[in-house]
């Protein structure tokens, strides 16, 4: 027997289904974020005094960012420094797609920001960064400004759904809320978790986004554990797997075995699977490997430099003078080219090899904090290359696991950074334990 929405949807257009789940309604209320940004701004008071010394202000409170604030207060106590988020706790992506699976809780993952604030000795201030006038060395926030010697931005990425749908914000908006692309912390994530414990049947697909985007092996890693989860719950259904690329990359031996010795029948890799069109409203994705259709999903557009870097127009751009949707910083100080007090750390970072990784993040942000703590001190110091580790799991029951170990090195005749990678792919019990050792000593690293 078929459902009221089932029946409805029948005879139904798109305007027809945006008007009954209230999207249209929703989206044309909202103002954009420049108006909003510039009513705001104008009526802006600051919300902390001058400071005494220098100050520090840091957007975005992921593993970059407090990584930053730590260190900076690490480095030279008496500098003055101001962590701004706009999410209330931390949350975060590494190690989500176990917890996805069910094999750690929300709280291994889930850390407040109070705690290394008052034990680093630095301000935490909740709120929404709603402008930035480098010219006026100002944060607007939507409690007020705050004014800085130097501006580090590590925001993290947010989603190109133009690419898709080409300014379509309604159909945008239903992809978001129906099939969340979970790459970014919150609430996606709770979704995406519910939607694959609950699924009965068919196909569920996941898209792999085109060019550079959060965590390379994330969603071969994700399609591993959902197919875990499919195979301990008896699902009838598969995980398909549509990626622009010619094969798996990074660990595509260690993923490719895990596929074909845990889950054959269940994952099916599709290559060069570029998007032609996505209509999430008749579940059909059109791909030069071939049209699909899906019972459900884990749709990843492209992915961007967080809002952030756009806002403080920090954007690169290509030979033709069209953004590349990556931050313009210097490969080895990640000072912005048009601005040397702005630093941009993280997954905003363009033109370098560095994956958009926590670990990479946290290893920036180290950088970044001696080298604005030296030039506080009226001191230059030569810049270090970070490092990566990435774990992925592919099995639950036993849990096991496959690594990638990255180390960089500078190549002065070419100017260019050179990646050294290590990769096991030989999965193991013995790396998924190595992967929640690395992930406590980096929470313990950031928060203890």
């Amino acid at each position: 027997m078929k459902t009221l929405w089932e029946v409805k949807s029948m005879s139904m257009t798109r305007r027809d289904l945006f008007k009954l789940a209230g999207v249209g309604a929703l989206t044309a209320s909202i103002p954009s974020v420049g108006f909003s940004a510039a009513e705001r701004v104008k009526k802006a008071e600051a919300i902390l005094p001058p400071s005494k010394g220098s100050r520090v202000v840091v957007c975005g409170g992921g593993w970059a960012g407090l990584t930053v604030a730590k260190y900076l207060k690490k480095e030279n106590p008496n500098i003055d420094v101001v962590l701004i988020e706009k999410r209330p706790n931390f949350f975060s992506c590494p190690i989500s797609n176990e917890w996805l699976a069910g094999l750690v809780s929300l709280d291994f993952i889930s850390h407040d920001y109070n705690q290394p604030a008052s034990k680093y000795g630095y301000r935490f201030i909740n709120a929404v960064v709603v402008g930035i006038e480098r010219d006026k060395r100002r944060v607007y926030t939507n409690h007020g400004y705050i004014e800085y010697d130097y501006l580090v931005l590590a925001p993290g990425i947010k989603y190109n759904y133009d690419a898709w749908f080409k300014g379509d914000k309604n159909m945008a908006y239903y992809t978001k809320v129906n099939y969340p692309a979970a790459f970014i912390p919150g609430s996606e994530h709770l979704a995406l978790k519910r939607k694959v414990w609950e699924f009965e049947e068919g196909d569920f697909v996941i898209t792999v986004p085109p060019g550079a985007y959060r965590c390379p092996p994330a969603s071969y890693e994700r399609a591993a554990m959902i197919a875990y989860v499919f195979k301990k719950n008896n699902v009838k259904g598969r995980v398909i797997i549509l990626d622009p690329k010619e094969d798996i990359a990074p660990k595509g031996p260690g993923f490719r075995a895990a596929y074909e010795q845990l889950y054959l029948g269940i994952v099916e890799y599709v290559p060069k699977a570029q998007i032609k069109e996505v209509d999430p409203v008749n579940k059909v994705i059109k791909t030069t490997a071939g049209d699909f259709k899906f019972a459900d999903a884990n749709l990843v557009p492209p992915h961007q430099a967080g809002e952030l870097v756009w806002m403080a127009d920090l954007i690169a751009k290509d030979k033709d003078g069209k953004p590349t949707g990556w931050a313009d910083q210097d490969p080895l100080t990640f000072q912005a080219k048009a601005d040397p007090r702005v630093f941009l750390v993280g997954d905003v970072i363009g033109g370098v090899p560095y994956p958009k990784s926590g670990h990479m993040g946290n290893s920036q942000g180290k950088i970044v904090a001696k080298i604005i703590a030296s030039r506080i001190a009226g001191k230059d110091i030569k810049p270090t290359l970070p490092d990566n580790t990435c774990y992925s799991m592919v099995n639950g029951e036993p849990q096991e696991a496959i690594v990638i170990n990255v180390t960089y090195d500078y190549n002065d005749k070419e100017k260019k950074i050179v990646p050294k990678p290590k990769v096991i792919n030989e999965r193991s019990e013995s790396l998924a334990k190595a992967t929640y050792e690395w992930a406590k000593s980096m929470y313990k690293d950031m928060f203890a």
